[in-house]
């Protein structure tokens, strides 16, 4: 089946059966879709955070809008990016790329220099912007490797961020929660949205073109 079949069958599950778990095998390739991710200049500038445990769910749940949807689902994936930009964070990065290809450390300083600049002259606050950001990318990659699977899942951006930050300690990592990611198998005889048709704007409406 092509992605985009893969897409038009996927929706934002609403209820999950908690009886069934998904396998550890294809967890690992949804995170490994986040984790090749594109990202500006490399930077990798977000984590993704797994959570099975049931008693770390139900206790995560009261942050959800959809409480229910996070206990019942097999896994909920926590996408979190750096809280800022440092210099010890971008040179790692780049220390780790020059040691994998086998170059000298220190070829990328021009550019690294630049970013630096950039990045460190501004505040903490539009950093993360700029690093949420990014974590979307993977998210999305995520989403698209979970309907491959014909595992289904559901996007969520309205929760408590503070209070997941709190549970899983995220600040001491640096970090701060942007999305969550439900993944699992559908209860479709509970699901009020899972027989309904998918909806989107026309391409006559979503295209712009210019030639």
């Amino acid at each position: 089946m092509s992605l985009i079949e893969d897409l038009k069958w996927r929706y934002a599950t609403k209820k999950y059966d908690s009886t069934k778990k998904v396998n550890q095998e294809d967890i690992d390739k949804i995170v490994e879709a986040a984790r090749l991710a594109p990202t500006s200049s490399g930077l990798q500038q977000f984590r993704v955070l797994v959570v099975s445990n049931q008693e770390i769910k139900e206790k995560l749940a009261p942050s959800s809008l959809n409480p229910e949807v996070m206990v019942d689902c097999s896994h909920v994936l926590v996408f979190a990016a750096w809280d800022k930009y440092t210099a010890e964070r971008i040179d790692t990065i780049y220390n780790r790329i020059t040691d994998e290809r086998n170059l000298p450390r220190g070829r990328f300083d021009s550019y690294t220099d630049k970013i630096k600049n950039l990045y460190l002259n501004e505040t903490p606050e539009e950093n993360f912007e700029h690093t949420a950001r990014q974590s979307y990318i993977g998210f999305a990659m995520a989403i698209a490797e979970a309907a491959e699977l014909k595992i289904d899942s559901t996007p969520a951006e309205g929760f408590n961020n503070a209070l997941v930050d709190e549970l899983l300690d995220l600040k001491s990592l640096g970090l701060k929660s942007v999305t969550l990611l439900y993944l699992g198998y559908r209860d479709e005889a509970g699901d009020w949205l899972a027989s309904m048709k998918k909806v989107r704007n026309p391409v006559e409406e979503f295209v712009i073109e210019y030639k």
